[in-house]
């Protein structure tokens, strides 16, 4: 299968926008310079004459099929493009096949490029083994998946793992700029307006690849790009959502806000704002961690548990899938009994703490590990709490100064009644009550 980017291609179809636009050399990459510096694998790839295989892993329209073109376009490689949706054993066989034959003939190299090699099954990764091991061709997979989950061992361990990041802000800002401006691009016949520039980086998500299809359609509806030319062409309207602004601080606070009064639909309705307004959904779930402890608490322990892996999930996926975690937690969140017992617990201890009520660590309490401790009469006296009915003992734990202090008042709450009702017993035992 030849690449979409042979001359006769191009000369048949008018290529897309985001195809146009690909960069040419490294230097033109915008975006991932962790991978394109000085020494770094991609460099010593495009400045070698021997051939070599590596895996791209990153979210989509992060540049990794353009830093495959580049690789074949710097060193004057043929670029062969096979889709792992697509093509078969049948079809690798045959490219690894063609690559040879052109190798033979004519000394000329291959960059092979498969997209999306996660879905290729067992089978259909053995068969790029060959090509790898005897480099035959330069290998070169993309995957948005965990190919330590999704791809064989002997094929990983024969190849590097580079993991490119979403683009910034500012790198898709400057993608849209250069294409309004060069002459393969829109060729300054389109103007874009500041308002309808920030809304088509907004709408991008990070994936430069959807910022120059949003672009290119609005272009074909009008020269001069508004924000309702955007709208109209992506028929997504622009969310006034300033990430730096007021809208940041009072979306967030209602979203928070919802679900602490356990409004589900509110707070999803947060949560869709903030997503299709571009927020990084990083720092929403971050914001759902700390409510988990701060607003539910031992109300619901399994709630910190769902927003922490949700968070996980979150980071490891990203956009657009992400957004389905970020409303499980969401929901969790919002439905679960409420308590800020936790919150007060630590808040009340930190002021005491401030105040100077901090008192010396009980003799028995202190560590008896150390040569010459027992000589100074540390844990003399302490009793092992799992020897004794119940695993509670009385015994004096905190310093004399805040002995009889109440941080940690449980509510009734849903899980916390049971756990309120153990911990008043408990501390009643404790201190002789």
């Amino acid at each position: 299968m030849d690449s979409l980017f042979d001359s006769a291609a191009e000369e048949a179809t008018p290529q897309p926008l985001a195809v146009r636009m690909r960069p040419r050399t490294l230097d033109e990459v915008i975006g991932q310079r962790h991978l394109l510096g000085p020494g770094t694998p991609l460099r010593r790839l495009v400045e070698s004459e021997a051939p070599m295989s590596l895996f791209l892993w990153g979210p989509p329209g992060t540049g990794k099929t353009t830093l495959a073109y580049v690789v074949s376009n710097v060193t004057k490689r043929r670029f062969v493009e096979i889709s792992a949706v697509s093509a078969g054993v049948k079809d690798v066989r045959a490219a690894i096949d063609n690559a040879r034959r052109e190798l033979g003939m004519t000394g000329r190299q291959t960059v092979l490029f498969v997209d999306e090699v996660h879905r290729f099954n067992k089978a259909q990764q053995d068969a790029l083994l060959p090509a790898v091991e005897n480099r035959w061709v330069t290998f070169i997979g993309a995957t948005t998946e965990n190919p330590y989950f999704s791809v064989i061992s002997p094929l990983l361990s024969r190849s590097l793992l580079l993991t490119l990041e979403s683009l910034s802000d500012d790198d898709i800002r400057a993608v849209l700029e250069r294409a309004v401006a060069e002459e393969r691009g829109l060729g300054g016949r389109a103007s874009l307006a500041p308002e309808a520039l920030d809304h088509l980086v907004r709408l991008a998500g990070g994936d430069a690849r959807r910022s120059l299809t949003y672009l290119e359609a609005a272009a074909l509806l009008a020269d001069d790009i508004t924000v309702e030319v955007v709208e109209k062409a992506v028929d997504k309207a622009a969310v006034r959502y300033d990430r730096q602004g007021d809208q940041h601080y009072d979306v967030i606070s209602a979203f928070i806000k919802s679900m602490r009064g356990s409004d589900a639909d509110a707070a999803l309705h947060y949560l869709a704002r903030m997503i299709e307004a571009g927020e990084d959904p990083r720092f929403i779930a971050r914001r759902i961690v700390i409510f988990a402890s701060e607003d539910v608490g031992m109300a619901d322990p399994t709630c910190l548990q769902t927003a922490v892996a949700v968070a996980q999930a979150v980071q490891l996926i990203g956009l657009p899938e992400g957004q389905i975690n970020l409303a499980h937690a969401v929901i969790h969140c919002a439905m679960a009994p409420k308590s800020n017992a936790v919150v007060k617990a630590i808040g009340a201890a930190a002021t005491d703490v401030r105040k100077g009520l901090i008192g010396q660590v009980p003799g028995h309490l202190r560590d008896a590990h150390y040569a010459g401790a027992a000589k100074l009469g540390h844990g003399d006296g302490y009793k092992y709490p799992h020897d004794f009915d119940h695993g509670v003992v009385r015994q004096d734990y905190a310093p004399e100064q805040v002995r009889e202090r109440r941080y940690y008042e449980p509510t009734k709450h849903g899980a916390e009644a049971p756990v309120a009702e153990r911990w008043a017993k408990i501390r009643a035992f404790l201190r002789g009550e």
